[in-house]
């Protein structure tokens, strides 16, 4: 019942909000602006044995059916309402091993349950879930939201130790948007780049909640900011800064986490730095080193399955990343990224890609994913995964 009275209200906030307004809304009907896209996309995963689960070499092949439409109505000059979701259609040998488990991998465990799947023993699963669900009002230098929305804080572009809210993984590529979190955010504007922002993000408990400032200023062609606030059991003090090295562009951020009640490694850290260039021909680099105290530097982790936060974005202590992206035709683009870890294992990702444009507003995308690992004094390759996704927007 608390859910649903609290599901209520973030569809109701938005017309209150409207009745307040003190100058009423006199259009004789709602703007409304709508897009989406529909996507499928086929994969295989080739495992090497990794007991318990996989004791054997595995091959899974599954397919995906993904539509996605966002709707914003714009009620009046000072309020906007969005609601986007997504509808996915699974099928292949990934449902049939996992059944009901891998539904809930696909749900976003937030304070409202705004989800809907099902999975069969026939390896069939289909999944629908509103991501966006929020309200915004705008007035003067004040703007707030209200409801499942994307906070996004981070500036750099792999890692995102500043994230506090919407920490994603370099690994998902086919969800674009990101989740969100139902929060509330209060944000007002100071002047030219630079702002102060609260934010909330709703939980049952204090110590499951999200509760953060922002500020932000531009100062020497840098744009900084700081942040502070819990997340969870840790009290955090970070920040972040935007600039650029002669052509360069360089970004970089930084999370001091700080957990009293811990029994052991009570202060942790998250910090980024990273540089890109493009060149004359369009030959494009982007590189980056990310620390993250919480990582190891023992052993295999799979990569593939990591749920990150802003706490622990990569399961290793310590990354190297690099990535080239080059236009060999203005519809064709090649890319490479590679994530090299130091430790026992010299864990690297490997991801090359390939983006074709086929006709208006259709993409074809291909990548590849593999995990390198060094087992047994040899490299070996115990992951690997192929991917095919063909894109239509609207």
């Amino acid at each position: 019942m608390r859910r649903l009275i609290g599901s209520l209200a973030l569809v109701l906030f938005p017309l209150a909000l409207l009745q307040a307004q003190e100058t009423p809304v006199r259009k004789p009907f709602a703007r409304w602006q709508a897009s989406g896209y529909v996507k499928s996309l086929q994969s295989a995963f080739f495992i090497s044995p990794l007991p318990p689960l996989f004791p054997f070499e595995t091959s899974l092949y599954d397919n995906l059916i993904h539509q996605r439409l966002n709707l914003a109505w714009y009620g009046s000059d000072h309020f906007t309402l969005h609601v986007e979701w997504r509808n996915r259609l699974f099928w292949g040998d990934q449902v049939r091993l996992f059944g009901d488990q891998f539904i809930e991998l696909q749900t976003n465990d937030d304070f409202f349950d705004l989800s809907r799947g099902k999975a069969s023993a026939k390896g069939v699963a289909i999944h629908s879930t509103l991501d966006r669900l929020y309200g915004t009002w705008t007035s003067g230098h004040w703007e707030i939201s209200l409801g499942r929305q994307r906070i996004n804080w981070g500036i750099s572009t792999v890692w995102n130790p500043n994230d506090l809210f919407n920490a994603f993984s370099f690994i998902d590529f086919d969800y674009e948007e990101r989740p969100g979190s139902d929060a509330l955010r209060v944000q007002y504007w100071l002047g030219f780049a630079s702002r102060a922002e609260l934010a909330i993000k709703l939980a049952d408990r204090l110590d499951e909640a999200v509760i953060a400032a922002l500020y932000g200023f531009n100062a020497h062609e840098y744009d900084f900011q700081i942040i502070a606030g819990k997340m969870r059991a840790d009290w955090v003090l970070g920040g972040g800064w935007a600039g650029s090295i002669k052509d360069a562009g360089f970004k970089g951020e930084l999370t001091a986490f700080y957990n009293p009640e811990a029994d052991s490694a009570r202060f942790n850290l998250a910090a980024t730095v990273g540089l890109d260039y493009m060149w004359d021909n369009s030959f494009y680099l982007n590189t980056g080193l990310l620390y993250t105290s919480t990582g190891t530097t023992e052993g295999l982790t799979d990569l593939f399955t990591y749920q990150p936060s802003a706490k622990n974005l990569w399961p290793f202590r310590y990354a190297v990343f690099a990535m080239g992206a080059y236009p060999f035709t203005p519809l064709l683009n090649v890319s490479l990224a590679l994530i090299y870890s130091p430790g026992k294992s010299h864990s690297t990702f490997i991801n090359p890609s390939l983006t074709l444009s086929i006709a208006d507003n259709w993409d074809l995308y291909l990548t590849g994913q593999l995990q390198a690992a060094r087992q047994n004094k040899a490299y070996q390759l115990p992951l690997k995964a192929l991917f095919m996704r063909v894109k239509v927007a609207f």
